[in-house]
C-alpha cells in the first residue's frame, strides 16, 4: 500500500544510498569509519571456564521466526519458512561458540553502505554509515542480549532512556523539564543545560574496557570473552554503488546497526552519573544532557560535573564533540547576570536560546511557540499529500491512516510534555490545522479526526 502512496504523491527519499563514480572513495569511506581503531589495546583475556550459556533447539527456531523479512536482504524468508528444520544446526554452531568463546569470522563480516546526512555533501563526515551484517549472526545476537538483559537489574541506569521497554523520549524531557521547572520555583535560582554531542560513539568502544565492566555488572567472564571475541578481529567494507573498499580488520567500536551494539553501549555508559546530588546526567542512547541546578549563583558542583565527565570520556575513549556541544541557561530571575561560558578542552561551549532537544524544540523560557511553529509548518507541507490522494478517491480508511501515520504523529509528538503549556494561540494553529485536514481532505463520510490531544472532537 505504502507504495502505492507514494507514487501517487510523487514521494522521493531525500537521502539515498550515494553511488558516487569516484572508486576511491569506498577506500576513502573505509578509512574514515575505521579512524578510531586502536591497535594497542589487549584483544586476548586469559582463558576462564566455559560458558555456562547455551540455547535450545526452541529457543533457536522462535527467533528465526522472529525475522522480519522486509528489513535487509539475506535469506530471511528461508530462516523463517525452514525455521524447525534450521534450528537443530544452528543450535549447535550457537553453543559451540559460547563455550569456546569463538565467533566465525563470516558471522562477523560488516559491509558499509554510506548515506548522506544532508542533501550537499562536502566531507567524509557528511555520511552516515549503515552496516549490513549476517542475518544469522542477528539472530545470534538477539538471544545473547536476551540473556544478558534477564541478568541485569531493571535498575541499573534509571537515567538512560533508550533501548529499555515502556520508556522513550517523552519520558527523558518529561524527566529534564520536571527537574528545571521544580528547581526554578525556588528563590535565586537558574539551570544551565549542557547539550553533549560525540563523535560516533558506537565506532569509539573499547572492547577490553566494556567487558572489565560486564565482569563487573556480574556477567560470566566466558561470556565476557565471547562479547570481547565478538567485537574484535571484525572484517569490514564499503560499498558504493558498484565499487567495493578493500577489507579492513576493525577492533575497536561496534556496528552500530547491530542487535547487540546499542546494549553494550548502554552498559559501557552506565557509570556516566552524576557526582553532585544537584546536578542530573539524563541519556537517551548517546544523546547526553547534563542538567545543572544552580542556586545562589554557586556553579562549583556544576563546572566540576562538566570537567569530571570530560575525564570519564577520556578513560573511555569517547571524544567529545565541542563544536556541537550546546549550552542553555534557563534563568527566571528579573535581577540576572551574564553568566562565564564553559570550555571544555580550552573550546568555549555555544551557548543557545533554543535547541531541539529530542525532536523538541525548546527555548530558554520555557515556551513553545518555536516547537509549535515547527511541528505545524511541517504538518501543513503533508497537507499536499493527503490533497493529492483525495483526488484519487482513495477510500476513507486509506486517507484516515494516512493522516494519522504522517500528520497526527508530527502534530503528537512528545505532546504530553509540551501541550499543557501551549498559549492559547499555539493551541488554536494547531486546532485550524486538525480542522483544515478534516473539512477539506478527508472524506465527508468519516469521522472527524481528533485534535492534538487525541479526545475526539465534538460535532
Amino acid at each position: 500500500m505504502w507504495q502505492g502512496l507514494q507514487s501517487i504523491t510523487d514521494y522521493k527519499k531525500k537521502n539515498s544510498p550515494v553511488a558516487d563514480p569516484d572508486v576511491l572513495l569506498p577506500d576513502k569511506l573505509n578509512n574514515f569509519f575505521a579512524r578510531f581503531e586502536d591497535n594497542t589495546v589487549p584483544l586476548t583475556r586469559p582463558a576462564t571456564k566455559t560458558c555456562g550459556l547455551s540455547f535450545t533447539a526452541a529457543n533457536v527456531s522462535k527467533t528465526f521466526k522472529r525475522v522480519n523479512p522486509r528489513k535487509a536482504a539475506g535469506p530471511d524468508g528461508v530462516l523463517r519458512a525452514c525455521a524447525d528444520q534450521l534450528a537443530g544446526v544452528f543450535t549447535d554452531i550457537f553453543n559451540q561458540s559460547l563455550s569456546q568463546s569463538a565467533v566465525p569470522t563470516c558471522f562477523k563480516r560488516t559491509t558499509m553502505v554510506p548515506v548522506p546526512k544532508k542533501a550537499k555533501v562536502t566531507e567524509l563526515n557528511d555520511y552516515r554509515p549503515v552496516a549490513l551484517t549476517s542475518v544469522i549472526m542477528k539472530c545470534f545476537e538477539r538471544l545473547v542480549k536476551d540473556h544478558i538483559t534477564s541478568t541485569l537489574p531493571d535498575t541499573l541506569d534509571p537515567l538512560q532512556f533508550a533501548y529499555s521497554p515502556n520508556r522513550s523520549t517523552d519520558d527523558a524531557i518529561a524527566i529534564t523539564l520536571h527537574t528545571a521547572l521544580t528547581h526554578l520555583d525556588k528563590r535565586n535560582t537558574y539551570v544551565r543545560m549542557l547539550f553533549i554531542d560525540y563523535s560516533s560513539a558506537f565506532n569509539a568502544i573499547v572492547p577490553s574496557k566494556l567487558v572489565i565492566k560486564l565482569e563487573t555488572l556480574g556477567l560470566d567472564p566466558a561470556l565476557c570473552n565471547w562479547v570481547l571475541e565478538f567485537l574484535t578481529g571484525r572484517p569490514q567494507l564499503v560499498r558504493v554503488g558498484n565499487n567495493i573498499s578493500t577489507p579492513l580488520i576493525l577492533n575497536t567500536g561496534a556496528p552500530q546497526w547491530c542487535v547487540l551494539s546499542p546494549l553494550l553501549y548502554s552498559l559501557l555508559t552506565h557509570d556516566c552519573v552524576a557526582m553532585h546530588a544537584s546536578n542530573s546526567i539524563i541519556k537517551f542512547a548517546d544523546d547526553t544532557t547534563v542538567v545543572g541546578l544552580i542556586t545562589n549563583n554557586n556553579e562549583t558542583a556544576y563546572r566540576e560535573e562538566v570537567r569530571a565527565l570530560g575525564v570519564w570520556c577520556q578513560e573511555n575513549n569517547l571524544t567529545l564533540n565541542v563544536n556541537k556541544t550546546k549550552e542553555m541557561i534557563v534563568d527566571f530571575r528579573k535581577q540576572k547576570r551574564e553568566q562565564p561560558p564553559i570550555h571544555i578542552d580550552g573550546t568555549v561551549v555555544e551557548k543557545l536560546k533554543s535547541f531541539k532537544f529530542l525532536g523538541l524544540h525548546i527555548t530558554d523560557k520555557l515556551k513553545w511557540s518555536t516547537h509549535t511553529d515547527s511541528v505545524v509548518k511541517n504538518a501543513q507541507k503533508r497537507l499536499f499529500n493527503l490533497r493529492r490522494l483525495k483526488k484519487f478517491a482513495l477510500s476513507p480508511k486509506t486517507l484516515t491512516n494516512f493522516y494519522r501515520c504522517t500528520i497526527e504523529s508530527i502534530l503528537s509528538g512528545c505532546i504530553t510534555t509540551w501541550y499543557g503549556n501551549c498559549s492559547a494561540h499555539n493551541r488554536k494553529a494547531l486546532e485550524r490545522l486538525v480542522r483544515s485536514s478534516g473539512a477539506n481532505y478527508l472524506p465527508s463520510r468519516t469521522s472527524t479526526p481528533p485534535d492534538v490531544t487525541g479526545r475526539p472532537k465534538r460535532s
